[in-house]
């Protein structure tokens, strides 16, 4: 069985190929997304030497329930720069992330963290800063709050070892979260809804890229647990 785990049923897919699977995304922040093999490519649209924030998230639109697998598929191509899943995301008291009376979102971190937003963030093939470079880690850190709740080694090489995609995986249930690459389990973390908050329920899936790196995506599944 596949994680591990009873799948009632597929409620989303998205094979990330073309401009129309993506129409009704949100972005924010600046970037350039195109296509090639079927596959979409995202990088910053703004240099990093900017005075101008480079870095951008691409929301699915769709809100999808609390107990969930979300799957894709991923493929550095540049680095350095870092990746980050967004999941159960959902504005504060009762609101969705778009509303329009909550704060503007324009890519840079702090506004997802502590902002008018609370979500779950997995963070992986961290190669930004140099330590992360030196100790490849993933990472699951909750908000409202900038709390670090789980970390794993992160199995993922450097680009010129990458020779095909692969495969992440979040799984939340109840209230245990796990994150997988390529079927291996990184990280588990049970939320005792007090430490770091209460427990967060369904919400939006947001895909966050920091500047300079380029990557791939496809495949975008969900499944009701």
């Amino acid at each position: 069985m596949k994680y591990n785990i009873n799948l009632t049923k597929e409620i989303y897919t998205n094979k990330l190929s073309c401009y129309d699977d993506v129409k009704n995304f949100i972005l924010e922040g600046e970037a350039i997304i195109s296509f090639k093999n079927n596959k979409m490519i995202m990088e910053n649209a703004i240099e990093p030497t900017s005075d101008k924030n480079p870095n951008f998230v691409l929301w699915c639109e769709k809100v999808f329930p609390s107990d969930v697998l979300i799957e894709w598929q991923f493929k550095p191509i540049r680095e350095p720069g870092l990746c980050m899943l967004f999941f159960s995301a959902a504005g504060k008291n009762g609101k969705s992330i778009f509303d329009k009376t909550i704060s503007e979102r324009t890519g840079d971190y702090p506004q997802y963290h502590h902002g008018d937003i609370n979500a779950f963030h997995v963070s992986y093939f961290r190669r930004k800063k140099q330590q992360e470079r030196a100790f490849h880690t993933c990472n699951l850190r909750k908000s409202y709050g900038f709390h670090l709740v789980a970390q794993g080694g992160d199995p993922v090489p450097d680009v010129k070892d990458i020779v095909d995609m692969y495969t992440c995986a979040i799984i939340k249930k109840n209230n245990i979260i796990k994150f997988f690459i390529n079927e291996l389990e990184i990280f588990s973390f049970e939320d005792d809804a007090v430490k770091y908050g209460e427990l967060l329920k369904g919400g939006n899936i947001g895909f966050r890229q920091m500047a300079p790196l380029i990557a791939e995506y496809s495949n975008l599944k969900v499944y009701e647990i």
